[in-house]
């Protein structure tokens, strides 16, 4: 592996001198030198860019393992350079990575939508255009988004509140299902998504990529153009930018439209970096505007029509289609920019700054009367800076590891003029956080632990009534992990990670007191509520035979004051309409589950792949259950490659089945019971062309392939209206 970072090196040559054999480290780092008889050998190990390691061994027995790390040589190698600056991700809990031919696949789908590919992720969602990352039962403050490596500050608290990310701006989205709250931070207890962007090119190298994808459910339709380059004149500098633009009508259930559920969008990224053996240095800059139509039936005008279209299922109107976005709707911009720098003190020793400053600007328009149909009724401005230092360290002998502090700071206003009480108060909110991580690598066994402490306050006020409100309120917790990997085979892997974590209560849980206009609900919040406590246990095993890949996690989760929002079954009549109420309550919980996914290929042109999860979130003070926990689903499905698998150039045709449960460990109290089990049929060909040096990619998608009504339990609106119905999708990529 690489000294530097501890990533695995493919294509390093092993040679073992007295029997004048050898190996080539494959994508895992892993190699294997067989028929060597006891006794003691030479073995000499290179890699293109690194110094040579040569070794003495002394064999024993029939299986004998040992880890090398490969240092960095800064090589003339006439004109051609090797960097290797990108931070890796380094955790021994379970990770898993969207990238490649699986990330171009679920290009033109939103966040949350993507990351379904990955078993033990799911979606919170309200509606078909507005998504939230679930893992293992966690979402919204529980989860952190990084984009480029700056913690993603929204307005997160919200259920229907989507993450402000275009997905094009990823070249790999990651996944991290554990406890990571000493690595990045309280509201990472549930885990971790990171949106990394493709290297900055260091070298004379353009790079085009073009995206238009089209679908007919909404009749949208999605461009995203990037391009990057390397400097000729000064070695080492590079930049990239990127754009999106997405429009889209009312969708469809298999039976009618869906009033006012249209969306658009307009992205823009861009970043310059400089990197030389010594230092690195980038700035990067992404712009997110959206705006979200609200299905209008959702918004009902009393008690009565709320009751009968609960009843009905599915809207009494059907609007047909259009691309016109009214009230009810969403309008959010965000603006994130950082500058982030690294310096090597020695060959061992480096040096990391990051610094990022957002705002978020969300407005929410209700169905209003007159010039007020005109104003927002929730109109919140965010600013946040964050700034990262850290020590990284890895040393010739088996430790690496990294020490240092973060610190964010915010202020959330509500901008004056919408003529309703604010749902939240202003606040101003400092965290400071100090940790310590290390790793211990030997051989077939990786072993880790850290520690962090952080401290937290928090200062609101708001007027209500002409008065005056304020609170003071402070949090301070320790979190900590130890987790272990072991490679018991070149097959087969074990890691396991057990860590504490806790999240203090967020402002809208604590003082929410009126009207969300779109989540269509009121909430009412708890300003008693303590800080969120948890110990969880992961454990990973995979499997990797040739024809036949398995991965399998399983985890438990102790979370004590678990805060959640729970339905009180009373409704809330005002001039805008009708009501459901939530609160925000507080109990001890128990979550644990697996999540599973493999594949096997029988021919070299037919393959089956199959992935799945399950998980339980018990109220172990009620001995009752949570709301909005998914239920058990399994997605499985065939592939056909026409041709040679060897062949580079992809010809493949998918059909995949999703299988949903029923939900049947509901709440005491929910508003409807939950949706019936189903089941999806989906049919996806993709196929690469190779056009010289340059690639093109066509992709037809059929979702939902026989269209199926159904309604997804972890749908908001699955009270109001079914979800999509078929949706057939045309992807194009051009890569020159």
């Amino acid at each position: 592996m690489h000294q530097e970072n501890n990533d695995p090196i493919v294509g390093a040559y092993i040679w073992v001198i007295e029997s004048a054999t050898g190996a080539v480290s494959d994508e895992n780092g892993n190699f294997i030198v067989k028929n060597l008889c006891q006794g003691d050998y030479h073995l000499t190990i290179q890699y293109l860019g690194h110094k040579e390691i040569q070794d003495s061994i002394s064999l024993s027995s029939n299986n004998f393992n040992k880890t090398y790390r490969l240092e960095e040589e800064s090589l003339d190698l006439g004109g051609v350079e090797i960097h290797g600056h990108r931070f890796a991700v380094q955790t021994t809990t379970a990770v898993t990575a969207l990238y490649g031919e699986a990330l171009l696949e679920a290009r033109g789908e939103n966040l949350g939508e993507s990351l379904k590919r990955i078993s033990g992720v799911t979606t919170f969602s309200t509606g078909n255009s507005i998504a939230k990352p679930v893992i293992h039962g966690m979402h919204s403050n529980r989860i952190m988004i990084l984009n480029n490596g700056i913690r993603l500050e929204g307005q997160q608290w919200g259920a229907e509140h989507a993450p402000e990310i275009d997905p094009f701006v990823a070249d790999e989205i990651t996944v991290i299902k554990g406890a990571e709250t000493v690595r990045y931070g309280p509201e990472a207890m549930g885990g971790v998504i990171l949106v990394n962007p493709a290297p900055i090119p260091t070298k004379k190298d353009p790079k085009t990529n073009i995206y238009l994808n089209g679908g007919t459910n909404g009749r949208m339709g999605n461009i995203s153009i990037s391009h990057a380059d390397g400097s000729n004149k000064i070695k080492g500098l590079g930049y990239q930018v990127q754009a999106s633009a997405k429009r889209a009508g009312n969708i469809k259930s298999p039976d009618y439209f869906q009033g006012n559920t249209g969306l658009s969008e307009l992205n823009f990224s861009g970043s310059v970096g400089y990197s030389s053996s010594k230092l690195g240095i980038e700035g990067y800059y992404s712009y997110f505007n959206t705006t979200l139509g609200i299905l209008r039936d959702s918004h009902t005008g009393n008690l009565d029509d709320l009751l009968a279209i609960i009843e009905n299922g599915r809207p009494f109107s059907d609007p047909g289609f259009t691309y016109e976005i009214i009230n009810p709707k969403q309008v959010v911009s965000h603006h994130l920019a950082k500058v982030k720098s690294h310096y090597h003190l020695s060959d061992t020793w480096k040096l990391n700054f990051q610094y990022g400053f957002q705002t978020n600007n969300r407005q929410e328009f209700d169905k209003r009367r007159g010039d007020l149909n005109e104003r927002p009724s929730l109109d919140l401005q965010l600013f946040t800076n964050t700034l990262d230092l850290f020590i990284d360290h890895n040393l010739k002998n088996e430790w690496s590891g990294s020490f240092g502090l973060n610190a964010i700071q915010q202020a959330n206003n509500n901008v004056p003029g919408t003529g309703v009480t604010p749902l939240i108060p202003n606040y101003d909110m400092i965290n400071l956080g100090i940790y310590a991580i290390e790793k211990y690598s030997k051989g077939p066994l990786e072993l880790e632990g850290g520690l962090r402490f952080d401290t937290r306050s928090v200062n609101t006020a708001r007027y209500v009534d002409s008065e005056l409100q304020e609170a003071e309120l402070s949090y301070t917790n320790f979190s900590a992990f130890i987790g272990g990997l072991y490679q018991i085979s070149p097959k087969v892997t074990f890691n396991s990670n057990l860590g504490t974590a806790w999240r203090p209560p967020n402002v809208n849980e604590l003082f929410s007191e009126g009207l969300h206009h779109g989540a269509a609900a009121v909430e009412i919040g708890d300003p008693d509520l303590n800080s969120e406590k948890s110990l969880k246990w992961v454990n990973a095993f995979e499997y990797d035979g040739g024809r036949t890949h398995l991965e399998l996690t399983a985890y438990a989760n102790h979370i004590s004051d678990y805060i959640y929002l729970n339905p009180t079954g009373e409704t809330y009549v005002s001039l805008r309409g009708t009501f459901n109420v939530y609160e925000y309550l507080q109990a001890n919980a128990f979550f644990y589950g697996f999540d599973f996914s493999g594949s096997y290929v029988f021919t070299e042109r037919l393959s089956a792949y199959a992935k799945g999860s399950i998980i339980r979130a018990k109220n172990t003070d009620e001995n009752n259950y949570f709301p909005f926990i998914p239920s058990d689903r399994m997605d499985w499905g065939l592939a056909y490659q026409f041709g040679s698998l060897k062949n580079s150039q992809t010809n493949k045709l998918t059909l995949s089945n999703m299988l949903v449960a029923k939900q049947h460990r509901e709440p005491d109290f929910d508003l409807a019971p939950a949706p019936p089990a189903y089941a999806l049929f989906n049919l996806a060909y993709q196929k690469k062309f190779i056009l010289g040096e340059n690639q093109l990619n066509v992709g037809v998608q059929i979702q939902n392939l026989f269209n199926t009504s159904y309604k997804e339990y972890m749908n908001r609106f699955r009270y109001f209206t079914d979800d999509m119905g078929r949706n057939i999708l045309l992807k194009i990529n051009y890569q020159f």
